[in-house]
């Protein structure tokens, strides 16, 4: 009875605390999303920047008006892999001539797009509620996306020096993303996908979900728990449980779309089961939104979050159904 009760518990959002001075969780992965809404890559540390981790969702696909391409619309996203050299995640690396985002999907050739050359801007880019000017990253990797997809496509990269895209104040003043749709970070737990799993009839994996950190250790679902949490002596705040798109119902492995894993969330993930004196009781969510303090600043050595960092949390929300979303 007791582990019934632990168990529903935890699907409701609890069993988020902890005990002083005990961590709540081991950082089991940190995947970076280089561009936006194309396979992640699984890195042993990521450097703390002023938007973000280094590299996440730098660049971003955008159709002939500008306009964003993610796998809401294009699914075959999924299937576009990216690779930066493995050096680059080190805190004080930077790019040489011959440093390379390297590209690839299925029946398309290798595509390189050099991380160290000067680009022509290209304005009214647009995603979401923003506009402004990116960097055009060429002709070549216009003509790949645009044979990929099989219509006009470019490739753009934020432009820091110039262009500012605020997270939404109501959560979280004074800080700043590239191509993220909300927040800088997104954090997840093992435990949360080991349990909706034992609810599907097939698995997914925590791909379908794209967080940057993925711990482990902690019960189910106790991350919509986390207020203020440390990793490595930095402090990052949960401002927003994750509302999900239709992206968790794309397969990663063969770009297309599915109803799972969403339709079962429904069931027991909804506003309405976990938020229930709260609108949106349709939404499904999986994961909390993060900032971390130090972003704001991003100055100073050892901004940096590995895996195998504990994850101490020292303040909680009562509920889900307390937790911002």
């Amino acid at each position: 009875m007791e582990k019934a009760a632990s168990f529903l518990s935890s699907l409701l959002g609890g069993g988020g605390g902890v005990p002083a001075g005990e961590p709540a969780a081991t950082v089991a992965s940190i995947l970076i999303y280089p561009i936006k809404s194309c396979r992640g890559v699984s890195v042993p540390q990521a450097p703390v920047t002023s938007f973000g981790f280094r590299w996440d969702r730098q660049w971003l696909v955008v159709n002939a008006k500008g306009r964003a391409c993610t796998q809401r619309v294009e699914p075959k996203m999924a299937l576009v892999e990216v690779e930066l050299p493995p050096e680059a995640f080190d805190e004080d690396w930077q790019p040489t001539p011959d440093s390379c985002l390297v590209i690839r999907a299925p029946g398309m050739d290798r595509l390189k797009v050099p991380l160290a050359v000067e680009r022509a801007t290209l304005d009214d880019v647009s995603l979401w509620e923003w506009s402004g000017s990116a960097y055009h990253e060429g002709a070549e990797a216009a003509e790949w996306f645009s044979a990929y997809f099989g219509k006009p496509s470019r490739l753009v990269r934020f432009k820091e020096e110039t262009e500012i895209r605020p997270t939404n104040p109501d959560y979280a003043q004074g800080y700043k993303i590239t191509f993220t749709d909300c927040f800088p970070f997104l954090i997840a737990s093992q435990g949360s996908l080991d349990a909706l799993n034992e609810l599907l009839k097939e698995p997914v994996p925590i791909n379908r979900f794209r967080p940057n950190i993925l711990v482990d250790g902690c019960h189910p679902y106790s991350e919509d728990l986390w207020k203020t949490l440390k990793i490595n002596k930095l402090t990052f705040e949960g401002v927003k449980l994750c509302d999900r798109c239709k992206v968790p119902t794309v397969d990663q492995e063969r770009g297309i779309f599915g109803t799972e894993p969403t339709e079962t969330m429904l069931t027991f993930r909804s506003g309405e089961v976990i938020r229930p004196s709260h609108k949106n009781k349709q939404k499904v969510y999986f994961g909390q939104n993060l900032v971390c303090k130090e972003s704001v600043s991003a100055k100073g050595k050892g901004r940096i979050v590995k895996v195998g960092d504990p994850v101490y949390v020292l303040q909680t929300y009562p509920s889900s159904n307390e937790a911002p979303a």
